[in-house]
């Protein structure tokens, strides 16, 4: 199989999207991921995949934390934004929870500290243990066969 084919098929997939972030020397970074997932009840533990080539890798070594913002149905230029994909845009306001950058408006918010790195292929895998969570009641923004989607009720 080509690489092509591999993301086609991993695309069928289909994924929440979030919003990964950290703050370094006072300046917030934040990147958008759909490869996200929880890995324990107890203890408390959530996964993230960051890209070799990503920017964010470094800044999560350095902080020791993130956020992971499920973004709601209403937040796709958030997206977009993290992603690149919008060059310009208006500076983007978080707001803190326990000490964490986290996006207002999403349908979670949930802050880690990073227990464990795990160098696989061209990614890392941070292990989070969840410190902190937020919920509203809100429908979720949805990622499938590289477009984003809107829930609809079955």
């Amino acid at each position: 199989m080509d690489d092509r084919q591999f993301r086609n098929a991993m695309g069928k997939f289909a994924t929440g999207v979030t919003v990964v972030a950290t703050e370094v020397d006072s300046k917030v970074h934040g990147m958008t991921a759909n490869a996200f997932m929880s890995v324990s009840l107890n203890p408390k533990l959530v996964v993230v995949s960051i890209a070799e080539k990503a920017q964010m890798l470094e800044k999560i070594y350095q902080s020791g934390k993130f956020s992971v913002n499920i973004l709601a149905a209403n937040q796709q230029e958030l997206s977009m934004i993290f992603a690149g994909q919008v060059k310009n845009h208006q500076e983007v306001v978080f707001d803190q929870l326990g000490g964490v950058p986290v996006l207002p408006g999403a349908v979670v918010q949930i802050t880690c500290e990073v227990t464990a790195a795990h160098v696989e292929g061209d990614h890392t895998l941070f292990i989070g243990k969840v410190t902190n969570i937020q919920l509203e009641d809100s429908e979720p923004l949805i990622y499938y066969s590289g477009k984003y989607r809107l829930m609809a009720e079955g």
